[in-house]
């Protein structure tokens, strides 16, 4: 999202929670409870050029919305829990899941000891290739590229592309256009583009995903504590709806049986690699059930609501946002209500 728009959310979001929207509306938008949604978490402060530092909240934050969850009422459960809250008959106080994906090793050093401090349950959702050491974290080799070029071109829509990437400003703009371009694109070409881009300038990303990522010792011990789940984020982190059916069923039936090999337990949740519509829908969500999952996750944004128990394999998550790590942005989520004016205004 560019600043602008950044800023307007914001400013949406501060007259939510000045005005008090929020308090009067939850009662009918809260719904039955939520599942957030987080990457890494790490102490430093962002960088003037960043652009995925949306992926990235702090610690600090993290306990202070466990507190405030906590303090609203919210029950904290684990994935496995879910189903039994969204059956007809359960009447009790509202939930809280909170899932991290891909497995970064911040994930342990960082959210791991405020999640064992506070007894609150945790899901990570691995690509297996990633704990292999092997995966392809593009959006940051992309990063890194603009972070280290003066400028750099890019071969677009049949047309050569070239971008001044001097200040934080323009590496940002160049960013975000390149980004979304290359989200359109089939995922081999994707990362075909992002690859010649760091060979242009000599970058080396090849122990990128090892230096990042926990390989799969780091994720058995982690997985020793009951409140650790792992779950499935399928093998490449590929966009499943632009795959083949079975291309699409093989990376995560794959990812499932990898990780129940390596932990010796039974895999029972996915995440979706980047989640949104156009990279998952109604058939990966039918191929996760009849994978016999129990839940799975999209980033598709909002709070879980009784009929998600006919969806348990599409059910939507509230994201931590490192643009918006501000305890008044979360009470106004939490409520509900800029969800449900949202839907209202698509449905008009």
């Amino acid at each position: 999202m560019h600043q602008y728009g950044i800023n307007i959310v914001k400013a949406a979001l501060h007259a939510a929670h000045f005005a008090g929207v929020d308090g009067l509306l939850a009662p009918l938008t809260r719904g039955l409870g939520v599942i957030f949604m987080l990457h890494h978490v790490r102490p430093e402060p962002p960088r003037d050029f960043e652009p995925n530092r949306i992926l990235k909240v702090t610690p600090d934050f993290l306990e202070s919305v466990i507190k405030q969850v906590k303090d609203a009422g919210f029950e904290t459960i684990s994935l496995d829990e879910v189903p039994e809250r969204l059956a007809p008959s359960y009447r009790g106080p509202p939930f809280a899941c909170f899932t991290l994906d891909d497995g970064y090793k911040d994930n342990r050093d960082y959210a791991y000891p405020v999640f064992k401090r506070h007894n609150v349950p945790m899901a990570i959702y691995v690509p297996t290739d990633y704990a292999d050491g092997a995966g392809d974290l593009w959006w940051l080799v992309l990063e890194a590229v603009l972070e280290r070029a003066p400028h750099v071109s890019v071969q677009m829509d049949g047309a050569m592309r070239h971008y001044a990437t001097v200040s934080p400003i323009e590496k940002s703009l160049a960013f975000d256009t390149i980004y979304w371009w290359l989200r359109g694109l089939p995922e081999d070409r994707a990362r075909h583009v992002v690859a010649e881009l760091a060979q242009s300038i000599g970058y080396d990303s090849s122990k990128l995903c090892s230096e990042l990522v926990m390989n799969w010792d780091d994720l058995r011990d982690l997985a020793r504590d009951p409140l650790v789940t792992i779950g499935a984020h399928t093998r490449r982190h590929l966009a499943l709806a632009k795959l083949p059916a079975a291309e699409a069923e093989e990376e995560i039936g794959a990812s499932i049986r990898r990780i129940e090999s390596e932990l010796g337990r039974p895999c029972r949740h996915l995440s979706y690699p980047y989640g949104c519509s156009q990279s998952a829908g109604w058939r990966e969500f039918e191929i996760a059930e009849r994978l016999g999952l129990l839940t799975a996750v999209t980033t598709r944004k909002g709070l879980i609501w009784r009929r998600h128990g006919r969806a348990m394999t599409a059910l939507p998550r509230l994201s931590l946002n490192g643009d918006f790590q501000d305890a008044r942005y979360t009470k106004v989520l939490l409520s509900g209500a800029p969800f449900a004016v949202w839907n209202a205004m698509r449905r008009n």
